[in-house]
């Protein structure tokens, strides 16, 4: 990201847009790779800082009430996604969004099962 800056905002968005497929479908491992959620901050906070911040304590606080890793994830995404329409350029704000479907749909087990209850929580305590 800092060097794809160095050639311009558009550079940057590709190599925030090829970062996130890299890690999300890696050929290396078949295409099977992460949901995306930290890489998704590592490019936000270059591309659009507030928005990386917003989303980041969103994803603590949900955490925090909820104990659900995944819910975090995507109640970050879609208010990441929102915000970006809001505070970004238009180039910035679509890629944001296109992460955040990224993020759902590479999150749609942890949504059956969060539907279900059968999703596992974080442990934050003692036990």
């Amino acid at each position: 990201m800092v060097i794809a800056q160095r050639w311009g905002h558009e550079a940057a968005l590709v190599a925030a847009g090829c970062v996130i497929l890299g890690h999300m479908f890696p050929v290396w491992l078949g295409f099977r790779g992460g949901k995306g959620v930290a890489t998704a901050l590592g490019v936000l906070i270059p591309l659009a800082w507030p928005v990386a911040l917003v989303t980041a304590v969103l994803w603590v606080t949900t955490v925090l009430l909820f104990h659900y890793s995944s819910l975090a994830a995507l109640v970050a995404a879609v208010a990441g996604a929102g915000l970006a329409a809001i505070v970004a350029d238009k180039g910035t704000a679509l890629l944001i969004a296109g992460i955040a479907l990224l993020i759902i749909l590479r999150h749609h087990e942890n949504i059956r099962r969060l539907l279900a209850g059968t999703e596992s929580r974080i442990s934050l305590g003692k036990n």
